[in-house]
């Protein structure tokens, strides 16, 4: 694991409660993206949550909407608050970079998650998500606009982003069975996230 992705686990460990109290669940941001993925994956669909946190909103909302829900995150502490708040539910404390649940999903999330990877981590995700998508299953993730790094902030300590280029984006998906559906980048509608759902492809 990267020096870099090592930081980014470790602060969300450590303050896991603290993410959990500020964590907005009103989801004003997510909600559009969230229910055109909802529109497109069959009812009771499985879906996998990579980079869960604490299970909410997101887990919680995808529940509510009848289907079955498989957290995954670094943290122990976040996923000790999912398997609290959500005994019945799936979670597993796993690295998504080397994930391998050996099953396949309806749709993949992964909210405001896997834009802290670095960008060859980035790049080795795209087989991950083929090998864990159904045929045409829905993946819905996150990104930069750009490429580029950029360094956030959580309780005062730096907080590691990147993204590829767009065009990048594309290809590993073309390679990885998946066509978007829809992307905007820093759609004024979810607080300017750059956003990509995307389908996967049936050989």
């Amino acid at each position: 694991m990267s020096d870099e992705a090592d930081r980014v686990v470790d602060l969300y460990d450590r303050h896991a409660a603290s993410w959990d109290h500020d964590r907005r669940r009103d989801l004003v941001i997510e909600r559009a993206w969230l229910d055109r993925l909802l529109a497109l994956v069959r009812p009771g669909g499985a879906l996998l949550d990579l980079g869960c946190a604490t299970g909410e909103p997101i887990a919680r909302y995808l529940m509510q909407a009848g289907h079955a829900v498989t957290g995954i995150d670094s943290s122990p502490a976040m996923i000790a608050i999912c398997r609290q708040r959500f005994p019945a539910s799936e979670w597993h404390v796993a690295d998504m970079r080397m994930l391998d649940l050996r099953r396949t999903f309806d749709g993949i999330v992964a909210w405001d998650s896997f834009f802290h990877l670095g960008r060859g981590d980035q790049r080795r995700m795209f087989p991950l998500f083929d090998r864990h998508a159904a045929p045409g299953a829905m993946l819905l993730f996150t990104s930069g606009p750009s490429d580029g790094v950029a360094i956030g902030d959580y309780k005062g300590e730096s907080l590691h982003h990147a993204s590829l280029d767009p065009q990048q984006y594309r290809a590993l998906l073309t390679e990885n069975h998946f066509e978007v559906e829809r992307h905007i980048a820093e759609d004024p509608d979810s607080g300017g996230h750059t956003v990509w759902l995307c389908r996967k492809t049936i050989p």
